[in-house]
């Protein structure tokens, strides 16, 4: 029987529910399920209240999971490596926290290739990260305008694009009786109202404050028994702003905007996607955006700015799956770990007539964009896809790369006294 390749993950904690947690957790499911992988994971990102590590039911010996803070450290890595033997380190978020495991790739590539599943947001092309992406055996990117940052920065490197997938059988239309039910419970008055929703971390760059100043201007030129608002977020986040206070000062405290504060199963997030009548992705940047990909494997439309990999969800150049809406400019921001990147940034008009053009349609047209939507997610988002790409990238790391005594296409250098 041929001995299961090991694969060594840093990343979100796959049992957690943020996009690059989600992502892990269906990569490492996928793999798993063939019978020819094993994941040792290192869980960051979040704070844990235990620190040792666990098998994941009901895979045991196949899925291990460490908590760790940030994601790891060089030592941590180092120790892993030396005694888990992985055949491949695999590894997921902002370039930005791996900066230290950059550092030590001569070290760790000389036995193991690495392999980084990449979620850059924006142009312009970011040649400061070439040193970083030239330390990879393959880079997998999640839309095609990471991609061609990827091929464009280091055309050397292996470039895989993989789009993240949603799981469609939980993702999916939940009939009239269970939309109406659900309905109700987010809101005793919706006889008769568009229902929107806004699922999104309270980050300045998800436009969540502004999203409500700019609701409220939609709702005073239609009406505001027109619609309502559902945002499922943290409405007090360091990283964002006070939503109640931005509420009560624009004077929305009549049920006109509803936070969702409650963290929800995947399940009964599917109900409220499958409930509402449209989401909305405003974000001045987005490396893919999985809420959109989630409401439309729902048959629910979308409006977003066309901007990272949204521009691919509401699209496939010929159908629209609700309302694409072009950035009006663009602003250049950064800091001392990003030097710049573009932000593309919508205006209050273009977001106020994209909701009042929404309303305007018919319930048929909406019926065909959610219809359109979850066909173009099975064709393009799903499980088979997602899992094909994945298998097919590994075996080509394995095959290209090798590993320990069998490693090839890597020549390590090291320092050496005369």
């Amino acid at each position: 029987m041929t001995e299961k390749k090991r694969i060594l993950v840093i990343a979100d904690s796959p049992l957690v529910p943020s996009g690059v947690g989600t992502q892990t957790k269906y990569m490492i499911e996928a793999m798993v399920r063939t019978g020819e992988f094993k994941f040792f994971c290192l869980a960051g990102a979040i704070k844990h209240a235990d620190y040792r590590t666990v098998k994941v039911s009901p895979y045991e010996e196949d899925w291990q999971i460490k908590p760790v803070d940030g994601y790891g450290n060089e030592q941590i890595v180092r120790q892993i490596v030396q005694d888990y033997k992985p055949d491949a380190i695999w590894f997921m978020t902002d370039p930005r926290f791996y900066v230290w495991l950059w550092e030590m790739s001569s070290e760790i590539r000389k036995n193991v290739p690495m392999i980084y599943y990449h979620v850059w947001d924006n142009y312009p092309y970011p040649n400061y990260n070439k040193k970083y992406y030239d330390a990879n055996d393959m880079i997998c990117t999640i839309s095609k305008v990471t991609d061609d940052i990827v091929r464009t920065v280091s055309p050397d490197v292996q470039c895989v694009r993989i789009p993240h997938s949603v799981d469609t059988n939980i993702f999916c239309d939940k009939g009239p009786t269970s939309r109406s039910e659900m309905r109700k419970k987010m809101a005793s008055d919706h006889e008769g109202k568009v229902i929107f929703f806004w699922n999104n971390r309270n980050a300045r760059r998800k436009q969540s404050g502004s999203l409500i100043f700019w609701f409220k201007d939609f709702l005073d030129r239609v009406g505001h028994d027109k619609a309502i608002l559902v945002m499922h977020t943290e409405p007090k986040d360091p990283n964002g702003q006070d939503l109640e206070a931005i509420l009560e000062n624009l004077g929305l405290k009549d049920g006109q905007v509803l936070l969702s504060t409650q963290k929800m199963p995947p399940e009964d997030l599917a109900k409220v996607y499958s409930a509402c009548d449209c989401t909305i992705n405003i974000s001045d940047a987005e490396g893919f955006g999985l809420a959109t990909l989630e409401s439309l494997a729902s048959e629910t439309p979308i409006i977003v700015n066309m901007t990272g990999g949204l521009q691919e969800q509401v699209t496939d150049g010929e159908n629209w799956f609700g309302i694409g809406l072009e950035p009006s400019s663009k602003a250049i921001i950064g800091s001392q770990d990003v030097p710049y990147i573009y932000e593309d940034r919508l205006n209050g008009d273009q977001v106020v007539d994209a909701l009042e053009r929404f309303i305007g349609l018919s319930k048929e047209e909406r019926e065909e964009m959610g219809k359109q939507g979850r066909k173009h997610v099975l064709e393009n988002y799903g499980f088979s896809q997602y899992s094909g790409l994945w298998y097919q990238a590994f075996q080509d790391v394995f095959t290209r790369c090798g590993s320990w005594e069998n490693r090839k296409g890597y020549k390590h250098w090291s320092f050496e006294e005369l």
